[in-house]
């Protein structure tokens, strides 16, 4: 703890312990404050409130810098697989030779899901949204689990998370199939996390599918940029459900229908709607950029700038390196692709965007890969959700080991109606 801050409220001075984290962030400790005092903090959306102390992940947005367990996230989408990754989130630690393959062969090994769960799936309405059937499957797998989800019991725990990570392709390579009017294809426990999830999503009706290596590490890199965020909005959706002591399939289909939304997740889907939209108008981009320009316009350039970094993502930089080798794996001739490099290009240039900092962020790469994985748009949150699944288990499993932990429930200043007398309805 660092000193103590003095706050004077209507002449009475109250101290706050001030509490230092690691990378020298500080914050106030303010439960007193409303039993002290009888203010609370006013906070729309929590940007200056810390709900929690956490190990998992440092960021920092002015200097572009995001560190898993302490580990660059360069070197770890260099060096690392995702399971590894997972493995590092989960446990605190890089892991051996030894126990990342007993921990690999356990994942895959739970990735067969119980035959209702297909069933279900197929019950569904092809049209719906697929982040709806994933949530909704997730939590039914709840079912098959009764007194195996105790988020007390860390042997539970540990078997259940394995247990997760090892399902979540099959469902998602299930409802993207399911959606294409195709039937599943099987996990294959022999290939590696991210091979499978390609082998499941696209192989044929009879197994076959021609595996590039290129492809499959470029997903690998993509999976471990998207595995962790600090207290984003979904993973603190995550700590805020499980803070119920509510059990881990509930929790992370709780951090999946946040992540649907498009100012989380759904954003890569909006940068491929908006290079369909410059396509279809035959513009060059020039008329476009003058549009995001123009505040009276209402046009928005998607997939540039980001909430926390004000400089640039530095996940942006390596997703770029893996689009353009999976872009060049694939051979693929995509005119929304030539769009986007033009984009790019553009908007890096312009004075208006480089005096802004709106580089392009991780959403402005990751869509263009995944649609040319051949992947549509509706899918891309879903691929986001494999990605942070990791991350999402990890703040569950820590808050439900952290003896400070407490249920959420935040305050607010009610601005209604003073008590009213009952009007009876002949007389309203």
């Amino acid at each position: 703890m660092a000193n103590d801050v003095e706050l004077n409220i209507e002449g009475k001075n109250i101290s706050f312990p001030v509490v230092e984290g690691t990378e020298n962030e500080k914050g106030l400790v303010i439960g007193k404050l409303r039993g002290s005092t009888g203010y609370i903090t006013l906070d729309p959306g929590f940007v200056n409130t810390g709900s929690c102390q956490s190990a998992i992940c440092f960021v920092d947005g002015e200097n572009g810098v995001l560190r898993y367990r302490g580990y660059p996230i360069e070197d770890l989408a260099e060096k690392a697989t995702f399971l590894e990754v997972a493995q590092l989130l989960l446990d605190g630690e890089l892991p051996q030779a030894a126990a990342l393959k007993k921990f690999n062969d356990a994942v895959m090994a739970a990735s067969q899901i119980p035959e209702q769960i297909g069933k279900l799936c197929a019950a569904v309405s092809p049209d719906g949204h697929p982040m709806a059937v994933l949530s909704s499957l997730v939590t039914a797998l709840s079912t098959y689990r009764e007194g195996h989800m105790d988020p007390n019991d860390g042997a539970q725990r540990q078997e259940e998370v394995i247990r997760l990570l090892g399902q979540l392709p099959t469902l998602i390579a299930m409802a993207f199939r399911h959606t294409s009017g195709r039937k599943p294809v099987a996990p294959r426990t022999d290939l590696d996390y991210t091979s499978n999830f390609l082998h499941m999503m696209f192989a044929d009706d009879d197994g076959n599918y021609d595996l590039d290596p290129e492809v499959a590490q470029a997903l690998n890199k993509i999976l471990i940029l998207h595995a962790d965020h600090e207290q984003n909005c979904s993973t603190s959706t995550v700590r805020v459900v499980g803070s119920s002591e509510a059990n881990l399939y509930a929790s992370v289909a709780s951090g999946i229908c946040a992540l649907w939304g498009p100012l989380h997740g759904g954003a890569n889907q909006k940068v491929i709607e908006m290079l369909e939209q410059i396509e279809a108008s035959d513009d060059d981009c020039s008329k476009f950029i003058e549009k995001v320009k123009d505040k009276e316009s209402g046009v928005r350039l998607m997939g540039f700038g980001h909430r926390v970094y004000k400089n640039f993502d530095p996940r942006a930089r390596i997703i770029k390196s893996a689009c353009d080798d999976a872009l060049k794996a694939l051979g693929i001739d995509d005119p929304l692709l030539d769009i986007a490099n033009e984009l790019e290009q553009a908007a890096l240039n312009d004075e208006y965007f480089v005096q802004r900092k709106l580089y392009p962020n991780v959403d402005f790469y990751s869509g263009i890969v995944y649609r040319a994985l051949g992947i549509p748009t509706n899918m891309f949150t879903v691929l986001f959700a494999l990605g942070r699944l990791p991350g999402w288990m990890a703040h569950w499993c820590e808050l439900n080991q952290d003896p400070a932990t407490r249920i959420s429930r935040p305050r607010q200043i009610y601005t209604g109606h003073g008590q009213r007398a009952f009007v009876n309805m002949d007389d309203r």
